[in-house]
């Protein structure tokens, strides 16, 4: 019967199975496969010898009469999860050397991803002490016999992989309940842990690859829109980036791997702009149009471009003097010239070749080659150029998407600038390789604006930073955020009275993350299954990370980090040594701490500490306690925090804001009311008319500094 069986699923779903060997392993051992369909036994029974035994709820066995002819024979093993006593049961069953395939979710997954894990799993292993392997079945999410409402299929490919045999790690000195919720932790994230191994090695390696993957499914599927309101689907997406990289390979050259700048907004037209660079072997270097000409400019030579990709439209709106990019010897490619060279009868040949069988565009760079160059903010010094390899952003893509449920009908809001990591990996690359509904906006300013079409579109998913979230809740309505499930916040750190502020009003529960561009962007991430309050977040899966001490910092350290969305170096020839001399480390120049649990909790950037009487102040933390504090002058009130040489006490703080009646005295009782000691206290009020700001959001604190010192 066995061998029939796998007959039929190899015939059926391309069947294949992983690393089998290790399912000899002796008991007591606990096989923990993801659950996703009504099937998923099969799929794991044919590669198991007679003695292994499925454990099954007693409930679940009588839905009907195949489930009862299923689960009442010598291969199963029956508990009722309604008893105390089961987990005994098979406590017992295991400590006499059994081999149990237990679905340690409980349940089918609602979601297509991998969903809690119930916490007697972690007891089991407390207890027994018992071997376990892991197990991902890939590709069975889109089964027709699943309950999610994601795409579905009649006979996808299913693949099966075995971990190798994992050793529970010994928790000692807690309590049975602390050590049953760490072995859970630790089991769940062995699984995650797989599952991304598996998707690096077996998913497309580039994100023109993986999107294109998924264009194929989901042809017809509006995927992308913009402020025009006009829809485009995967498949007119696809046939304009191939369109597009004939055009750029008739203007730009045969020259793999050259640098094009990319001067656009936020429309459609730009992730088009970008995928077909990729199709053409070229490398965007997308500038950030929020800092002027004169620094784009430096970029542009920074990263040695020789031709940029712009719109007139777009240079006539913003007013933007590229006239120094000209005298510099750099050409201007206007995308409405390259529109006008593609003809009719191009686009409808186009559309019948992607109609009939569309390309996969799996061989038009090498996954570790540089994908993209982005630009640091320039908050504290000159902007660095990152590049990023298509593995770097597929991986940060990937631990993203392992660690939330986004599901097909999820709709996401995108107003942060593509020109930033955020917007780009997260809010436009992630949703094209998910296969989800993208909006993008072109500016996050527009306060009013945004709410007001986040409540059109009935959008799901939001991203955003503190500035940009406390100027969206000044103007929305209560009930603009209505459809809201996920709002996910990073660049900055989210202030408590943000945060405060949205779970009152709006209802909504801020998730923050934290990254760099350097990362690709995003490192570590509040979920909705694990998230810890003042955290950034827990280190996504495969992220290394060392904390380096820091004078006068007792609890944590200066975080370095490592993994496979840590980027392939800096165009600038000083910071890339640097970079290379770490060995791969990437040095955030944050300090923070990092719990047991991988916790990142963000004390404050280096630079941004001051030592006041030999102490390390975090300038973070005076922002922190000091926002939200004077509701008298309303939301719009903002302040920020610098620090300047002291002859007294080393350095002295300075507290900076646009609200002209707040006296020092206020700022004082409101540092002590949060708690905080007097080292914390500025000791001078300046008054700006505005705080600049950066495009991201962030406080620029290099022109604040430089407005109060003249």
């Amino acid at each position: 019967m066995k061998i029939l069986l796998r007959l039929l699923v190899r015939w059926l779903f391309r069947f294949r199975a992983y690393n089998e060997a290790v399912l000899k392993a002796p008991g007591p051992v606990l096989l923990i496969p993801n659950h996703q369909t009504l099937i998923d036994w099969l799929f794991v029974g044919v590669c198991l010898d007679e003695d292994w035994r499925f454990v099954v709820s007693s409930v679940a066995a009588q839905t009907s009469w195949l489930h009862r002819k299923i689960s009442i024979n010598r291969r199963t093993f029956l508990i009722d999860n309604t008893s105390p006593y089961s987990l005994k049961r098979i406590a017992g069953y295991l400590q006499a050397g059994g081999r149990l395939v237990l679905f340690a979710e409980g349940r089918l997954s609602r979601t297509g991803s991998l969903m809690k894990l119930f916490d007697g799993t972690g007891f089991l292993l407390h207890k027994t002490r018992a071997k376990v392997i892991t197990c991902y079945l890939r590709g069975v999410d889109r089964q027709r016999l699943t309950v999610h409402r994601n795409l579905k299929q009649w006979f996808p490919r299913v693949t099966a992989h075995f971990s190798e045999v994992l050793l529970p790690p010994k928790v000692e000195k807690v309590n049975t309940s602390q050590a049953r919720n760490a072995l859970t932790n630790w089991l769940r994230d062995q699984m995650v842990s797989q599952q991304f191994v598996i998707e690096m090695q077996q998913g497309p390696r580039t994100v023109l690859a993986a999107a294109a993957e998924t264009a194929r499914s989901r042809p017809r599927f509006v995927v992308l829109e913009d402020a025009t309101r006009q829809g485009l689907t995967f498949r007119g997406l696809m046939v304009g980036v191939d369109l597009m990289a004939r055009q750029w390979r008739a203007m730009l050259g045969a020259d793999r791997y050259e640098s094009i700048g990319v001067l656009l907004p936020n429309i459609s037209a730009t992730p088009t702009v970008l995928l077909s660079l990729w199709a053409a072997n070229k490398v965007p270097a997308v500038l950030n149009y929020s800092t002027g000409a004169v620094t784009m400019l430096a970029c542009a030579q920074l990263a040695g471009l020789k031709r940029i990709i712009t719109s007139r439209v777009f240079l006539e709106r913003t007013k933007l003097n590229v006239d120094s990019f000209v005298k510099t010897g750099i050409d201007l490619i206007y995308l409405e010239d390259a529109h006008q060279n593609i003809s009719g009868s191009q686009k409808c040949l186009m559309l019948l070749r992607h109609t009939l069988r569309a390309p996969r565009f799996t061989d038009q760079t090498r996954p570790d080659e540089t994908a993209v160059i982005l630009f640091t903010s320039g908050s504290e010094g000159v902007p660095k150029g990152v590049e990023l390899t298509h593995t770097n952003l597929i991986a940060n893509i990937r631990q993203l998407l392992l660690v939330t449920d986004i599901q097909d009908n999820d709709r996401i809001f995108n107003a942060m600038p593509l020109f930033h990591s955020f917007g780009l990996t997260i809010g436009t690359l992630l949703p094209l390789v998910r296969g989800v509904y993208v909006f993008i906006y072109p500016s996050p300013l527009h306060y009013r604006a945004v709410p007001t079409i986040f409540y059109d579109r009935d959008c799901t998913i939001m991203i955003g930073t503190n500035t940009f979230l406390n100027g969206y809740a000044r103007k929305a309505h209560p009930y603009d955020f209505r459809s809201l499930r996920y709002m996910f916040a990073g660049a900055e750190k989210v202030q408590e009275a943000t945060a405060n502020l949205w779970s009152r009003r709006f209802g909504v529960r801020i998730l923050e993350g934290y990254g760099a561009t350097e990362c690709s962007p995003c490192v570590s991430l509040n979920t909705p299954m694990e998230a810890k309050y003042g955290s950034a977040g827990k280190l996504l899966p495969h992220v290394e990370y060392r904390l380096e001490p820091v004078e006068g910092v007792t609890d944590g350290g200066r975080l370095l980090v490592r993994g496979p969305n840590v980027m392939k170096g800096y165009v600038n020839p000083d910071a890339n040594a640097t970079f290379k001399a770490l060995g791969g480390w990437y040095d955030t120049g944050d300090i923070v701490s990092v719990d047991a649990e991988r916790f990142v909790t963000i004390l404050g950037r280096l630079k941004r500490f001051a030592k006041v009487s030999g102490e390390m102040v975090s300038l973070t933390a005076v922002e922190d306690a000091l926002a939200g504090a004077f509701p008298q002058f309303g939301l719009r009130c903002q302040i920020a925090v610098l620090s300047r040489p002291d002859e007294d006490k080393g350095e002295m703080l300075i507290a900076v804001t646009n609200e002209s009646r707040l006296q020092l005295d206020e700022i004082r009782a409101a540092i002590k009311a949060k708690g905080l000691t007097n080292l914390f206290v500025p000791r001078e009020v300046k008054y700006v008319r505005e705080i600049p700001k950066l495009g991201t959001g962030k406080v620029n604190h290099r022109e604040l500094t430089r407005m109060i010192s003249n």
